[in-house]
């Protein structure tokens, strides 16, 4: 908005608007004090067209983003969380809370627990030092300490880290803004569940079935925020927040959550469909075959992320799937794609039985 109230429009406005009698050429009284005026209603314009963008959810970000959505619906951006780890140290000596471990990459994990003697082996509890993916690794990756500990002379994590998960995109957050102004929650109807899902950290979409298992059962299909599968952790996590169910079901459907009393809520992970890719593809010689099947292989995973436990877009299209490669970088063209052995569309279930997102498999390129 006021795109066009530049200084030289506003200048000309006001110059055409003055008469003809007087001279209006640079340098004359008329030009010269006319262009002053200009430059100040410029700065004007400038001022409102940003206060305009304020009060447009569409233009808004990050702090300015969350401040809209807050004063406006109550709606709080999903924070990030550290990636955790169990730790098996080995010598004989002490690991203190705040002693640093790390991948050969660099990335840093710090012990949560206090002082724990170590005898031969022993187990600590780590984090990552940074919030978000960048502490998913997999299982032995954390084996060197940046400062040498006294008497502990190795260390592995034997499993992969959990928990590291990104705080939620703008994008995301301002989806959450419109389904609240679309779909307003009350009462424990379905749009609660929804909104108690994915305003979970970790969560990235969910997606909601009523009397899935007979009255009062409600089902969650939940991903994780790259819209791909949860694990075990998450799952719970959020089953502990929505309807904790306790030992041996003890607490379940009886309001102990965030679900109202006598609703038997189900947090579950959907199903991966497989999604292979076959194709030729005639490539740029500026880009290493690697970079072009990387590329392509980010492309389409985007897209498939995209679409996870989207009702409207209940399928992997064949057309945008096609549209991807001949549109990632180092691909001049392309022939003979297929997709999981097909030159059609993959529907993807989306019932309470078989609730499907699809995860790219394969990706098999010959370069002619």
């Amino acid at each position: 908005m006021y795109e066009d109230k530049t200084i030289d429009s506003i200048h000309q406005q006001i110059l055409d608007n003055i008469s003809d009698d007087y001279e209006k050429s640079p340098g004359e009284l008329a030009y010269d004090l006319s262009r002053a005026f200009a430059i100040e209603e410029a700065l004007i314009y400038s001022a409102l067209s940003q206060i305009v963008d304020l009060i447009d959810v569409d233009k808004l970000s990050g702090e300015d983003l969350e401040k809209y959505v807050y004063q406006r619906k109550g709606v709080v951006r999903v924070p990030g969380s550290y990636a955790k780890a169990q730790l098996a140290v080995i010598g004989n000596g002490t690991v203190s809370k705040g002693d640093l471990f790390e991948t050969p990459s660099g990335i840093q994990f710090s012990c949560v627990d206090g002082s724990t003697a170590i005898s031969g082996t022993g187990l600590v509890n780590v984090q990552c030092t940074q919030i978000g993916t960048i502490g998913m690794v997999g299982a032995n990756s954390i084996t060197q300490m940046p400062v040498t500990l006294q008497g502990i002379t190795g260390c592995t994590n034997l499993q992969a880290t959990t928990g590291g998960y990104e705080a939620e995109s703008d994008s995301h957050l301002r989806d959450r803004y419109y389904q609240e102004l679309q779909e307003p929650s009350a009462s424990g109807n379905m749009d609660n569940y929804k909104q108690w899902a994915e305003s979970h950290t970790g969560v990235g979409r969910a997606m909601v079935f009523s009397l899935w298992n007979g009255d009062n059962t409600v089902k969650v299909v939940i991903t994780d925020s790259n819209q791909g599968l949860p694990d075990q952790t998450l799952i719970n996590a959020v089953q502990e927040y929505i309807d904790p169910k306790g030992e041996n079901n003890n607490t379940w459907g009886v309001g102990a959550g965030a679900a109202p009393l006598g609703a038997y809520c189900t947090v579950a992970s959907p199903i991966a469909k497989t999604i292979n890719i076959n194709v030729q593809v005639s490539k740029d010689a500026n880009y290493t075959d690697d970079e072009v099947k990387q590329n392509i292989t980010d492309y389409i995973t985007g897209y498939l992320q995209s679409i996870a436990l989207d009702e409207d877009n209940n399928y992997v299209s064949y057309a945008k799937v096609g549209n991807l490669i001949l549109n990632a970088n180092g691909v001049m063209d392309y022939s003979s794609l297929t997709i999981n052995g097909g030159n059609a569309n993959i529907p993807l279930s989306l019932t309470n039985e078989s609730c499907e997102i699809p995860v790219l498999g394969a990706v098999t390129i010959t370069y002619v």
